[in-house]
């Protein structure tokens, strides 16, 4: 399930499913389209979970039944990624799979040094949605955005970090506590002024 909380505007989403490693069906990701959607006029959003695992990818009897290749999960990092205000991916543990579309898509990823990094679509006969790889390629460059693709190379924390994938790494226990602190300042501005910057970053 996925639990939302909204404080001085920044909405929070949280992955609430650790006893199945928070992998994703198709009511919990339309769940995140339509918050991702309905936050045109919030101050920020955070996605986070529950666990020792941010999300394990689709949920194993969904993606048998079609879920792997539903145009749900680029429905969702579009919504993500057109977003105005900042979005912020505070990884609470591993990331795999089609759930790695939603980090991607999100001005910042920081994370717990436990967390791992993989993509394992070479090895189960799938494509990525079609903005994941370009997404990966700008930040971590298109020879390491095909180790883990391509190679199914999983990686530490501190390698995706090196990398570019994540920006931080925290402690677990500071956690939500980071992830506040850096959405704070850009909370505060008029939601313009925030817009128009995030616009200038991204040469649009």
């Amino acid at each position: 399930m996925i639990e939302t909380t909204v404080e001085n505007g920044v909405i929070t989403a949280t992955l609430n499913r650790p006893d199945k490693a928070n992998s994703l069906t198709p009511e919990m990701l339309e769940d995140l389209v339509r918050i991702a959607t309905q936050a045109q006029t919030a101050r920020g959003l955070i996605l986070t979970g529950v666990g020792k695992v941010f999300s394990a990818g689709a949920d194993l009897d969904a993606a048998k039944a079609g879920l792997a290749t539903s145009d749900v999960w680029e429905r969702l990092s579009h919504a993500i990624a057109n977003l105005p205000c900042m979005t912020l991916a505070a990884l609470n543990g591993t990331l795999a799979g089609g759930a790695m579309g939603m980090a991607l898509a999100c001005d910042i990823r920081i994370s717990v040094e436990s967390a791992k990094f993989f993509y394992p679509v070479m090895k189960l006969g799938y494509l990525p949605q079609p903005s994941d790889p370009k997404r990966m390629v700008q930040l971590v460059g298109l020879s390491r955005a095909k180790m883990i693709l391509m190679g199914g190379q999983k990686i530490t924390a501190s390698t995706a970090l090196t990398y570019g994938l994540v920006d931080e790494i925290v402690e677990p226990e500071e956690l939500t506590r980071r992830a506040a602190e850096i959405i704070e300042t850009s909370a505060a501005a008029t939601p313009k002024h925030c817009a128009d910057i995030k616009e200038m970053c991204q040469g649009s």
